[in-house]
């Protein structure tokens, strides 16, 4: 099968927590001997950011790790009705252009043969509705939504049967336990600050919980600001910036623990969406504490594959158990990942992506095609 993606882009992890299951999900089509292409902007803004903090070398950590994978930039003003001829399936991510998403789209009204799928891995479809609503996907065949509440908003608008829930993953080729165990100090938080859609949240479930525990916490990711920085100062936190996606087994490897705290949409509005990181701290094997997070759809087994903690206090209690219980720690850690490994991985969400195809077009689905369990 000829698989096309428009991305926001493959090369960069800038700010673009997507990239991981992009990759893990494209380089498992690929190793299944699927055609598979990538398109993504030229100017596009992960990209631009990424190189102009860390010039072409930022790049190498993906292109080291994922060697099969590679995209195309495509010039603005391209017609990238072109670019998707003679697909038989074509993926269109929800962060693109809108010209771009209505242009496919009227290609597949006027005949085009490939299958047309939106997909959906953020909350502007509550958070900011008008942007999406502004989306013209009135010809697209259906919608693959990260979460099963956010199935449901599509849903409301008229999709029916036609939206499935298709949650992210690890990619375990590259996400797993470290092959011999170092030594592990301290606390570990991956992820950017992101337009106040977690300050409080932040420091009530980590920095302060962190502080007490006598914890030392270091912090990677991007787009913290000069307030931001005087917050992490405060709490004797260590910041160093933006990592790859593709070091972050490393990073987990050289800490005793990590703490996932939501944005407030997937704490509240979208309940039971976990961010990629519950996905890849689970699969390279280092005990989660979450703060309050409903997991509606029944993901994980809450209390064996991770901790919760109900407010501040319980998770400094949460945090000291684990710091000084090991036999603690390696029960949550293999209960983790046996949860990874039995339904969370690219692997499962290929299997679940062709099952979607065959329903969509069974005439025309490989046969040798794995019809997996939907999410």
């Amino acid at each position: 099968m000829k698989v096309v993606y428009f991305t926001h882009s493959l090369d960069s992890c800038w700010n673009h927590g997507n990239a991981h299951f992009l990759r893990g999900v494209l380089d498992e089509l690929i190793e299944r001997g699927h055609d598979v292409s990538v398109f993504e902007p030229e100017d596009s803004w992960s990209r631009a950011n990424l190189v102009a903090d860390h010039g072409e070398d930022g790049l190498q950590a993906y292109r080291s790790a994922y060697p099969t994978l590679s995209s195309h930039r495509y010039a603005a003003g391209a017609d990238v009705t072109e670019l998707a001829e003679g697909a038989d399936l074509v993926i269109v991510h929800e962060w693109n252009e809108h010209e771009l998403v209505a242009a496919l789209g009227k290609a597949r009204a006027r005949g085009a043969s490939y299958l047309l799928l939106f997909h959906d891995t953020h909350h502007r479809a509550v958070s900011a509705p008008e942007e999406m609503e502004a989306y013209d996907l009135s010809a697209y065949d259906g919608v693959l939504a990260f979460g099963e509440t956010l199935s449901d908003v599509y849903r409301s608008r008229g999709w029916g049967n036609r939206v499935w829930t298709w949650h992210e993953a690890a990619d375990v080729r590259r996400f797993h336990p470290p092959a011999k165990e170092g030594l592990r100090e301290g606390l570990v938080w991956i992820g950017n600050w992101g337009d106040g859609e977690r300050t409080q949240e932040l420091q009530d479930f980590l920095f302060a919980p962190a502080q007490e525990a006598g914890l030392p916490l270091d912090v990677y990711g991007v787009r913290y600001p000069e307030e931001a920085r005087e917050i992490l100062h405060k709490y004797g936190v260590r910041y160093h910036g933006w990592a790859a996606n593709a070091a972050a087994p490393g990073i987990f490897a050289r800490h005793f623990a990590t703490v996932h705290v939501p944005r407030r949409y997937y704490a509240t509005i979208l309940p039971g969406i976990p961010t990629i990181r519950v996905f890849e701290a689970l699969a390279c094997g280092i005990p989660l504490v979450s703060a309050p997070w409903d997991d509606a759809e029944q993901l994980f087994r809450p209390g064996e594959d991770y901790l919760v903690a109900r407010d501040g206090e319980e998770m400094a209690r949460h945090l000291n158990e684990l710091k000084n219980d090991p036999t603690r720690r390696q029960a949550l850690v293999a209960s983790g990942l046996e949860t990874i490994l039995a339904r969370h991985t690219c692997t499962h969400r290929v299997d679940e992506l062709l099952s979607i195809v065959s329903a969509l077009r069974p005439t025309s689905a490989p046969s040798t095609m794995a019809a997996g369990e939907l999410a």
